[in-house]
C-alpha cells in the first residue's frame, strides 16, 4: 500500500455486507478508517459517495467510491496484489468462484431473510442450499482451497446469521451442516475473520431486537 493511499469504509457494524470488506482488506494487510453510517438518517457522504442505491458498504480508495461489497471485494484483490489472492489466475476457475459467490447473495441472503420472518417452506430450502454449499467445499479446507478465497469472504460473515436462523427456524446447524459448521470454525481460527467480525451473542440480540419490531409493526 502506497504511503498516499486514503482507505476508508462507509460501514455499519451489524452489516454482514460491510464485514466482507473489512475481511479482504485485513487479509491483504490495508489499514483504513471506518465510518459508520445511520441509515435512517444517511450521511451526506454516503449520499455523495453512493447516490443510486444509497447503501454501505462503499469503500472510497483516494476519493474514489467503489460500491457493492463483491464488487469492493474484487476490486481490493485486483488493487492490492502484494499478497493473499483472493481470486484465482485462472479465468475459468475464477468465473466459479463469482458464480458461488453470487449464489450466496441470491439464494443464502434472501433465504435467510425469509426464515427470519418465518415465511412457510425457507427453513427447508435453505437447508438444501447450504449443503449444497457442502458439497463445493468437499474436503477442502477452504472453497479457494488451501487459503481462504473469494467465496469464503462472501460467505463467512453469514455465520453471524446461524443461532439467528437456528432460533427463527427451529433447526440444528451442527446437525444438519457439519461439515459447513467445521469449515465456519476453521474460518474463525483466522485473524482476519475474528476481528472482523462482530461478537455473535451481540449480533444476535441485534437481529433478534429487529425482528421483534418488523412483527410489532406487521401486526400493528
Amino acid at each position: 500500500m502506497a504511503e498516499s493511499d486514503q482507505v476508508t469504509l462507509l460501514d455499519l457494524w451489524a452489516s454482514p455486507f460491510a464485514m466482507r470488506v473489512k475481511i479482504a482488506l485485513a487479509e491483504k494487510g490495508i489499514e483504513f478508517e471506518s465510518r459508520e453510517d445511520d441509515l435512517s438518517n444517511k450521511s451526506p457522504l454516503l449520499l455523495e459517495m453512493n447516490p443510486v442505491n444509497k447503501q454501505i458498504p462503499v469503500l472510497i480508495h483516494n476519493g474514489k467510491p467503489v460500491c457493492e461489497s463483491l464488487i469492493i471485494v474484487q476490486y481490493i484483490d485486483e488493487v492490492w496484489t502484494h499478497k493473499s489472492p483472493l481470486l484465482p489466475r485462472d479465468p475459468c476457475q475464477r468465473a466459479h468462484a463469482r458464480f458461488w459467490a453470487d449464489y450466496v447473495d441470491k439464494k443464502i441472503c434472501s433465504l435467510g431473510r425469509m426464515v427470519w420472518s418465518a415465511q412457510e417452506g425457507a427453513e427447508k430450502e435453505l437447508i438444501e442450499c447450504f449443503k449444497l454449499l457442502e458439497g463445493e467445499l468437499g474436503d477442502k479446507p477452504y472453497f479457494g482451497g488451501e487459503s481462504l478465497g473469494f467465496v469464503d469472504v462472501a460467505l463467512v460473515p453469514f455465520l453471524t446469521w446461524f443461532s439467528i436462523l437456528e432460533h427463527c427456524g427451529n433447526f440444528s446447524m451442527v446437525e444438519e451442516c457439519p461439515t459447513l459448521v467445521a469449515w465456519a470454525h476453521r474460518c474463525m481460527e483466522k485473524e482476519s475473520v475474528s476481528k472482523s467480525l462482530p461478537d455473535l451473542d451481540k449480533i444476535f440480540g441485534y437481529f433478534m431486537e429487529l425482528k421483534k419490531k418488523h412483527e410489532a409493526k406487521k401486526n400493528a
